[in-house]
């Protein structure tokens, strides 16, 4: 550990006072971190930072093919990891009850809960599936809820561990043609900056990951290649990406918005008043339609949720993402 990693360790740590209880309750099982949304992306790239450090991982995903996938590769790179991978979608009500039978079943206690999972819709608001608006919700939003309610007063009983809920440079602003998916990541960022505030110097990590553009299928998902902001915004790689955000985790840091660029736009951002922010923003993530041959060609609604069709039928669409 270095001397950076020592002084923040020092810092989380310094009004902790763990109960005996808690600490007995869980002297006879494995820590284990935790981290939703892991099947691809920078979830996975997280996974793979942290088992390389040995620990047991648990990868929750809701497909159940592409998380048995990431499970083997993890194994693989790193044997002296445990690796335990379950489809659970994080959006429902009962998650953390299922959880927790999961932990119980293989000799576990949640150490380190990574908040990764997210649904991404892009489109005009007006022209989104309400199901999906409300799976955005529930899963987003909700998960994150009710996930970090439901670990975070152990862990402060304990004095030790943490949550890491990722967020994205996208919290800053209002973003037109993705309003649900930027108001969603507004809300992780301030409540985990809050509950970060109530916790400081208990010895319980809480960090917020605001990333900027990082190349995943988040963006297709969102129907947002073409977007000028893809062309405009510097894109980092997930790898580079997972491991700024579990070092600052390990730090202590409370909200971290990763490289120089994305820094200074989120200053800038916060100091521009929405009158001038906003048709900015407007222009960058804009959809724009993608140039298709004449015969595949049935109709381009520029600003709908249907921005490029072609005889696939292509519309707006919602799918979990992982970031």
């Amino acid at each position: 550990m270095d001397i950076l990693l020592k002084v923040g360790d020092m810092w989380v740590r310094r009004r902790a006072s763990p109960d005996p209880a808690a600490l007995a309750a869980v002297s006879r099982l494995t820590p284990a971190t935790v981290i939703t949304g892991a099947s691809e992306g920078l979830g996975f790239a997280l996974a793979l930072r942290i088992a390389r450090e040995g620990r047991t991982v648990v990868l929750l995903a809701r497909t159940p093919d592409a998380l048995a996938e990431a499970s083997a590769e993890l194994s693989a790179c790193y044997p002296a990891a445990t690796v335990i991978a379950e489809a659970l979608d994080v959006g429902a009500v009962d998650a953390p009850d299922r959880l927790d039978e999961l932990l119980a079943k293989h000799g576990l206690y949640l150490d380190v809960l990574v908040n990764n999972a997210g649904i991404a819709i892009g489109g005009n608001f007006t022209d989104l599936d309400p199901e999906k608006l409300d799976e955005l919700v529930a899963t987003n939003v909700g998960a994150v809820t009710r996930l970090t309610r439901h670990y975070l007063p152990a862990m402060r009983a304990r004095a030790r561990g943490g949550i890491m809920n990722l967020a994205s440079l996208a919290a800053f602003a209002p973003g037109p043609w993705q309003a649900p998916y930027f108001a969603s990541k507004a809300y992780v960022l301030s409540l985990t900056a809050a509950i970060g505030g109530e916790c400081a110097g208990e010895g319980v990590r809480v960090c917020a990951i605001a990333c900027g553009p990082v190349e995943t299928r988040i963006h297709r998902k969102m129907n947002a290649s073409n977007a000028f902001y893809r062309a405009l915004l510097p894109s980092d790689s997930a790898d580079r990406m997972a491991r700024i955000a579990w070092r600052s985790y390990r730090m202590g840091r409370r909200v971290v918005v990763p490289g120089i660029v994305n820094s200074v736009l989120a200053w800038t951002i916060r100091a521009m008043p929405f009158e001038l922010l906003l048709p900015v923003i407007d222009v960058l993530m804009k959809p724009r339609a993608e140039s298709v041959p004449q015969a595949d060609k049935r109709r381009v609604r520029l600003g709908g949720a249907t921005f490029a069709a072609h005889a696939s039928g292509q519309t707006a669409s919602a799918e979990k993402a992982s970031t």
